[in-house]
């Protein structure tokens, strides 16, 4: 990544807008110290010291944009409450527009609590009920998104399988983008095999492209084996995806970005540390979505995603990063 270039990149992000559009979710903490094992049952015995909430999901690619972009807005479907106001709370801090949050009585926000004790999580607790939108929710929601296409720049689909995003509505989203040339990019998820029409770009990590392409995952090989084998790995993507850029998000290897006709584009990773991989996804789509749409072509986007995911994974929990953080890291 040329850091002489990053500057004006990122101003050129200030001026844009995104929407973000998928499962948008509550991502509770629980942190504490153990000291003693229960004598109700052989569990730890938490003691709470503090509780902390982030938007997740779909919600936290919105979070991540909000330092970099002029606007974001979201689309998704909530249940209502006191954990919706949160969630509702929460985005509205990072100056996010919730007007695409529809509440539903038919569904309930969902909420992944953590527990962590001494920095290891001991336990997960979610509240979640999957289930596709009514005919009504998406009429809701198609009327909603187009009001709100005319003021964006590009649309970001993040697919995390609890039932939002439906063949129906995706399709209906990218015929929308397709007309006014907006560029579409998907986060993907093997648990809800969707055709993404017209998509400029599908983000899967590593384990999703080799399960989507029903191929075995070579495992623990050295880098060149691995590369080599992505040129097949894409070509039975794409009999699947109608898409132009397939991102391959590759762990500790960085990310490999294919596209129809070009040689494959590598970039390594430039994690200096590995501490939490939450969220990483999330960054890596968000920022190259954005660069996208601030004219960067595809090569350089994905090395400002990878170069962003490197350094929320050296962060704790669900993070994101700010653009001082981003040219720092891009410092040799």
């Amino acid at each position: 990544m040329n850091r002489d270039a990053l500057p004006a990149i990122l101003k050129a992000c200030q001026t844009r807008r995104i929407l973000v559009v998928g499962d948008v979710m509550l991502d509770r903490f629980i942190r504490g110290n153990v000291s003693r094992i229960s004598p109700e049952a052989p569990v730890p015995v938490v003691h709470v010291t503090r509780e902390d909430a982030y938007p997740g999901g779909a919600a936290n690619v919105a979070r991540n944009l909000a330092p970099f972009a002029a606007r974001v807005h979201v689309l998704g479907v909530t249940g209502t409450g006191p954990l919706t106001d949160q969630l509702h709370s929460l985005l509205t801090q990072h100056g996010i527009d919730t007007s695409g949050l529809l509440a539903s009585d038919e569904h309930e926000t969902i909420v992944k609590t953590r527990v962590v004790a001494r920095g290891q999580q001991v336990a997960r607790i979610d509240r979640e009920t999957i289930k596709a939108p009514s005919p009504a929710l998406v009429a809701r929601a198609l009327a909603w998104l187009d009001l709100i296409l005319p003021q964006v720049d590009a649309i970001i689909i993040e697919d995390y399988a609890k039932g939002f995003l439906t063949q129906e509505l995706v399709d209906a989203i990218t015929r929308r983008a397709a007309a006014r040339g907006l560029p579409v990019t998907v986060d993907p998820n093997p648990g809800n095999p969707l055709r993404w029409h017209q998509a400029t770009a599908v983000k899967p990590n590593r384990k999703e492209a080799f399960e989507t392409a029903g191929l075995p995952d070579p495992g623990d090989v050295p880098l060149p084996v691995l590369l080599a084998q992505l040129p097949s790995l894409a070509a039975r993507l794409w009999e699947q995806w109608d898409t132009r850029q397939l991102l391959i998000t590759l762990g500790e290897h960085g990310m490999a970005l294919l596209e129809k006709g070009q040689p494959l584009y590598h970039t390594p990773t430039r994690a200096r540390e590995v501490f939490d991989v939450s969220g990483a996804g999330d960054t890596a789509i968000a920022l190259y979505t954005l660069a996208l749409a601030a004219g960067c072509p595809p090569s350089q986007a994905a090395a400002i995603s990878n170069l962003a995911s490197g350094v929320v994974v050296a962060k704790a929990g669900t993070a994101t990063l700010t653009p001082e953080e981003l040219l720092e890291a891009a410092d040799p």
